[in-house]
């Protein structure tokens, strides 16, 4: 057991007694931002003074605009921000540019700072919203906890101010209730991200990075789609995973946290899809890019062209590359494509029975869906060409291990069973220990606590760590 497991366990074990015991709200969000704050050094003490640079310095520009809510203020606070995620997210990759250039090369050092990329856009939205002048007016420690907070720091969810100062402020509501909620999200996501891993590692060592290494040249149309079952539920357990856990974690000290996927491959329409993954992104990206770009002009095709500029930089977010970007276009003409099929049928009556129709309305969203992650994970353009190519191919056979091919196959069937099963016994699944005895549950519950508190030490990294 290693130092940092035991020194993790302590503060959160500490952390939760001190919150309960005080009565101060006050005294408690200083608590909750000393644990926060630790927390963070822990992962990586060098970008400390940028969380808490950046933090002091939107606090302050966000008094500034509430005083005087000039748009040219609200601009300035946005650039001053881009400028400040871009130069550790995007600039690194510049050198490529300007080969043999020593300068360039010292820039390509720069390391990424934890969570820069969820944090900036939770000071963006705040900005935002003391411009539009709404009714929360944080105090400086209960915005740095904002900026801080423990289980969003790293990846996500993407939190606004309204929704999370107003809970720092009440009282205390973390009980025995919601610890044991809080233990069994944790739970889901301990075996979500497990899922993940063995994707990832795959059977006898060949996963998921290692399939994705071949040239495509020598796989078949369905090895590709294999490749892109695997990758693609690999993410989703993976990111989906995590957010469970910080979801279940904060639960644990009753404070509510914005769910960040709702069962997006069951989606029927790539418009539903967006409405399923990666929630609190794809709801900041509409709220403070689409609609009032999108509110500027009354033309369709001004609209149709804000809703494509939007998901190019939902893109560009991940990554600045041809292959985000590509990713973002092809994602905003999948919804353009959605929602000129939608008018055009308006009015219409359908001759084909309803279930058939949302049958194959699935299957083409989800098809779509899958071949898009060849842009997101491909290692260049050429990959992506020649993937794009054989999985709209028609070459025939299967050429990757069958362990593989089988547990990819396994694991997609199984997540759809799991759901099919879930909608017929969901009343009995909403306490899915309270059928156990007092003793048994708490054993169930401290296996969570340890492996989530004690394996979190381990050098895992999440896939959305990297952006």
């Amino acid at each position: 057991m290693s130092q940092a497991s035991v020194a993790y366990s302590a503060a959160l074990l500490g952390t939760w007694i001190a919150a309960r015991a005080i009565r101060n709200h006050q005294v408690r969000t200083a608590v909750y931002l000393v644990a926060s704050w630790s927390f963070y050094v822990s992962l990586d003490f060098r970008f400390f003074p940028l969380l808490l640079g950046s933090s002091l310095f939107n606090y302050l520009f966000g008094r500034v605009i509430r005083r005087r809510p000039h748009l040219l203020l609200l601009w300035a606070g946005i650039v001053c921000n881009v400028l400040l995620l871009g130069l550790f997210k995007y600039v690194p990759g510049l050198p490529a540019l300007f080969p043999g250039s020593a300068f360039w090369a010292h820039v390509a050092g720069l390391a990424l700072p934890v969570g820069i990329s969820f944090w900036t856009f939770q000071a963006l939205s705040y900005l935002f919203d003391q411009y539009r002048g709404d009714d929360v007016q944080p105090t400086i420690g209960e915005f740095c906890l904002y900026m801080g907070f423990a289980p969003t720091v790293i990846s996500g969810p993407i939190c606004r101010a309204g929704d999370l100062v107003p809970q720092f402020r009440a009282p205390f509501s973390g009980t025995w209730q919601t610890v044991c909620q809080g233990a069994q999200s944790v739970w889901v996501g301990i075996g979500m991200v497990t899922l993940a891993r063995m994707l990832a590692t795959g059977y006898d060592g060949f996963g998921v990075g290692a399939a994705l290494g071949w040239r495509p040249s020598v796989l078949s149309t369905a090895d590709v789609w294999i490749v892109l079952l695997g990758y693609g539920f690999q993410i989703f357990f993976d990111f989906a995973g995590y957010t469970r856990l910080v979801v279940g974690v904060a639960l644990m000290f009753g404070v509510h946290l914005p769910e960040n996927f709702d069962r997006p491959y069951l989606s029927k329409t790539p418009t539903e899809f967006w409405r399923r993954w990666h929630m609190s992104l794809s709801s900041w990206i509409r709220d403070y890019v689409f609609l009032p770009l999108a509110m500027t002009r009354r033309e369709v095709w001004w609209r149709n062209a804000a809703l494509v500029v939007s998901m190019v930089i939902f893109g560009l977010w991940h990554k600045a590359s041809w292959l985000f970007l590509l990713w973002g276009t092809y994602q905003g003409v999948l919804l353009l494509l959605h929602r000129s099929w939608q008018q055009r049928r308006r009015g219409r009556v359908s001759r084909v029975p309803r279930a058939v129709g949302a049958a194959g309305s699935w299957f083409v969203t989800f098809l779509a869906i899958n071949l898009s992650w060849i842009l997101f994970r491909a290692a260049d353009l050429r990959q992506a060409g020649e993937m794009f190519r054989a999985a709209l191919g028609l070459s025939f056979g299967l050429h990757l291990p069958v362990g593989f091919t089988l547990l990819v196959l396994l694991m997609v069937g199984g997540y759809f069973a799991s759901q099919w099963l879930a909608v017929r016994v969901e009343d009995a699944s909403r306490g899915a220990l309270s059928w156990m005895p007092m003793p048994a549950r708490f054993a169930c519950y401290a296996a969570v606590f340890y492996l989530a508190v004690f394996r979190s030490a381990e050098p895992q990294a999440f896939i959305y760590s990297q952006f």
